[in-house]
Parts: structure tokens; sequence; C-alpha cells
């Protein structure tokens, strides 16, 4: 083992170098995730946006608390 000390062949480890774009994440699965990733934003902004609709006296009264709570801290 004196010689090969320094010399990690044989010892294990990655079987191929990776491209830039493979060490990013940037394969074709990458893409996909992130398209999966702004459909799942997509469809919460547009629940978040349907309750809104539903409940505009819920956001009316949460801005009338804070500013209520603002002023109490005088």
């Amino acid at each position: 083992m004196a010689k090969g000390r320094n010399n990690l062949l044989g010892v294990g480890g990655q079987r191929r170098k990776l491209s830039r774009a493979d060490q990013r994440g940037d394969g074709p699965a990458g893409r996909a995730d992130r398209l999966a990733a702004a459909e799942q934003k997509q469809e919460l902004l547009r629940r978040m946006r349907e309750r809104a609709l539903h409940n505009p006296d819920a956001e009316a009264s949460h801005s009338e608390a804070t500013r209520d709570e603002g002023g109490a801290r005088d």
C-alpha cells in the first residue's frame, strides 16, 4: 500500500465524467421538474384567488386587525 497510497484507482466512485448540465440537473428530467413545479404554483395561485373571491370579508377583516394591532403598540 505504500507505493499506491495516493492513487485512488480501484477504490470506487464515479463511473463516468458528468457534464456540467448533468451536474446542475439540467438533464431531460430537470426541465420536466421545473414545468411540474410551475404548474403546481399556478394551481395554488388559482385556488388562493378563488378563496379570496368567495371570502372578501376575511381579507378585509385581516387588514383591519393588523392595523388595530399596530395602533395598540403606541
